[in-house]
């Protein structure tokens, strides 16, 4: 192989990767700042603004600043003060309302037993005869097989009977 193939081909693998880097700093020109010389020099427009300008606004809601840490725990403890709604400090989590929950499961169980006997209007259920009779009574219904054949074709009992 000659020099000047040797020299090219190492200038052809050189362009590859100042073009790789290139691709990976991106444009200067689509960068946001006012200085697009050089990456360093907009690195140092955005260093020089952050220091210029604290962001932190207690007094105000905005997109572009934010709360102080004590400002922030200040609305924290007003936000869990006001999901507690003062309760007692054997019921202030999560794990403690569960654990009440599930070590008396007397009153939860007595609830529970009592929704599901109650007739539903959302869902199909499977009722004793007695558990019918008794939902008819406090509605004030009467049942099917009081009715009579629902599929009865009264037309032609009404014709049979005119004949």
């Amino acid at each position: 192989m000659s020099l000047q193939t040797q020299l090219s081909s190492f200038v052809l693998r050189v362009a590859q990767e100042f073009n790789a880097a290139k691709d990976r700093t991106g444009n200067l020109s689509a960068l946001n700042t006012v200085n697009k010389s050089s990456l360093v020099a907009a690195i140092n427009e955005l260093q020089a603004l952050v220091s210029a300008s604290s962001g932190i606004d207690d007094a105000n809601i905005s997109t572009s600043t934010t709360y102080s840490s004590n400002k922030i725990v200040s609305l924290l403890d007003a936000l869990k003060a006001d999901i507690l709604g003062g309760a007692d400090a054997a019921y202030d989590t999560l794990l403690e309302i569960q654990q009440a929950l599930t070590s008396s499961t007397t009153g939860l169980d007595a609830l529970l037993a009592s929704i599901h006997h109650r007739v539903r209007f959302d869902a199909e259920q499977t009722l004793t005869v007695s558990e019918q009779a008794q939902a008819r009574a406090n509605i004030g219904a009467i049942a099917a097989s009081d009715i009579g054949d629902t599929t009865l074709d009264l037309v032609a009992v009404f014709e049979a009977a005119l004949a």
